[in-house]
């Protein structure tokens, strides 16, 4: 790590380990060399030439008349699916889950982490031929975390010093802190912060990725074209058809059919199907969980009590087993597996009835009766684990009647009491940020209404401004034990991520980050 004057200063605390997870290259850990810089990557820069053509039809889960292609307001799997073709941010995370460069060429912090340089990758243009400047990057960045902060924007939007932020010349941006953020490698990496230029229109999208935009029609389907100009490897496609379903079913009959030749998030009992009919199943180790929500502002999960209560009724091994078909890990109630700081040695919390039934009747909630939102749009393991949740509550004598919503994601999403949702892969700092802390954009537990709150966002803050990972790591480690104890999720498990493809679908590759190697569809040629 650098200063600005090319440096290395004592009081550089990033850990070479850091250093080289976020570069790619061992080069980083040298004095001199940025936190990220230039290199080979998943995401190609090589130019390569043009595509072997056709047409790849992409069936996603899910999707309504709310979908959309805005870059920084995705909500369900189609739109994030639209969101990879369209857009690309600064830096992006690879298949491995380690950040990689994109628009960016490099990113350079201060010894102190409040002054962050970015400089630009040269060639890169956006669809419509305009090269990307220092002003695109700075009004993406007003746009996300500005006065209506977007979930990639919650996190900066608070310490981000915009009249410190500037162009230092026609590839250089700096961005000015208020308060360090040790981490901002992880914030500019979301793909929610896709880089668009100055006088963007959602209505009519302009990015900078591997396909440009040509038509959509929310809740139905969408159509991307090759952008013949993209400053990295060429899309081997002629175009994508993104394809909303709202029935899994419904997605593999078309993949059987030969009507659409992805789909993401395949049902777990339907993969032999899918085998069987001569499809390729595309496998990953991923941070993704389906958790159960509950409001802790919200009767009865008000009292801590009940909340551990439900967290004991679940037999997790037992979701694994059925709701994952057993391709999954147990969780302990804490997100970001893949964060170095993860709270790997809390003890694991497992079904315990008779502990549920002594904290429910302390509660004055013996005979329990509650409502469980859920639906079809989160995916197949929503449904198929709130079925199982209410088998294993009747234990605890706890009657849970499930609620489906469709769409889940309607003008009711983050005001169920008690409710399911989807996460994929996050770090924890950016998964705080957009769903536990105060102004995130799915606080979907209402965790900042929880008296341990303002402790736990201290420690939060304290983290994300301390440079040395140790001790970052440590304070980490402190605020999730605070979750662990009083939180308002059920964290049971992490997915295996399982998607499928037709037998004609070459070059995709597994991701742990998202679904179909994050939606690389720039990387798939099909055989005829």
């Amino acid at each position: 790590m650098t200063n600005d004057n090319g440096s290395t200063p004592e009081g550089a605390r990033f850990s070479r380990r850091q250093v080289f997870q976020y570069s790619g290259i061992a080069a980083a850990a040298v004095g001199g060399a940025s936190l990220l810089d230039a290199c080979g990557s998943d995401s190609g820069g090589g130019g390569g030439g043009g595509g072997t053509g056709g047409i790849l039809v992409h069936g996603a889960t899910g999707g309504s008349a709310k979908d959309t292609l805005d870059a920084h307001r995705p909500v369900q799997n189609a739109d994030i699916a639209r969101c990879f073709q369209l857009y690309e941010p600064l830096l992006y995370w690879d298949h491995n889950y380690e950040v990689q460069s994109a628009v960016a060429e490099s990113v350079t912090p201060s010894a102190d982490a409040k002054t962050w340089t970015i400089k630009l990758r040269q060639g890169v243009t956006f669809h419509n031929g305009k090269d990307v400047t220092p002003e695109d990057v700075l009004f993406t960045l007003q746009r996300v975390a500005g006065k209506e902060p977007t979930s990639a924007g919650v996190a900066l939007a608070p310490i981000i010093d915009f009249d410190g932020t500037k162009k230092v010349d026609a590839s250089t941006v700096v961005i000015k802190l208020k308060t360090p953020y040790a981490v901002l490698q992880y914030l500019l990496a979301e793909y929610t912060l896709g880089v668009v230029p100055a006088d963007y229109d959602p209505a009519k999208p302009v990015g900078t990725g591997p396909f440009k935009y040509k038509s959509f029609s929310p809740g139905k389907n969408s159509v991307f074209v090759r952008y013949d100009d993209y400053w990295g490897d060429k899309a081997k496609v002629d175009e994508v058809h993104i394809q909303d379903f709202a029935d899994p079913s419904a997605q593999v009959n078309a993949l059987q059919a030969g009507q659409v030749q992805t789909i993401d998030n395949l049902p777990y009992n339907l993969i032999n199907t899918v085998k069987g009919q001569a499809g390729q199943i595309i496998e990953a180790e991923s941070g993704a969980w389906v958790p159960f929500t509950m409001r802790v502002d919200s009767a009865p999960f008000t009292d801590v009590r009940v909340r551990q209560a439900m967290r004991l009724i679940c037999d997790r091994q037992q979701m694994i087993d059925n709701a994952l078909s057993g391709k999954g890990r147990v969780g302990n109630d804490m997100y970001a597996p893949f964060d170095p700081a993860y709270a790997k040695d809390l003890p694991q919390r497992e079904q315990d009835i008779d502990q549920a039934k002594s904290l429910l009747k302390a509660a004055g909630q013996e005979g329990l009766q509650v409502q469980l939102f859920t639906g079809d749009d989160i995916g197949s393991v929503a449904p198929a684990s709130a079925a199982l949740f209410v088998e294993q509550a009747k234990k605890a004598g706890v009657d849970v009647k499930v609620v489906k919503k469709n769409p889940f994601y309607g003008d009711d999403y983050l005001s169920y009491p008690f409710g399911q949702d989807f996460w994929n892969t996050r770090n924890y700092l950016p998964q705080a940020a957009v769903g536990v802390l105060k102004g995130g954009t799915y606080n979907e537990t209402h965790w900042d209404k929880a008296p341990e709150y303002p402790k736990y966002a201290q420690l939060v803050a304290s983290a994300a401004a301390e440079v040395d990972e140790t001790k970052r790591n440590s304070i980490l480690q402190d605020a999730q034990k605070i979750e662990y104890d009083s939180g308002g999720y059920i964290i049971w498990g992490f997915r295996t991520q399982v998607d499928a493809v037709s037998q004609k679908v070459q070059g995709l590759k597994p991701s742990k980050f998202q679904p179909l190697g994050n939606y690389d569809f720039k990387t798939i040629s099909i055989s005829s």
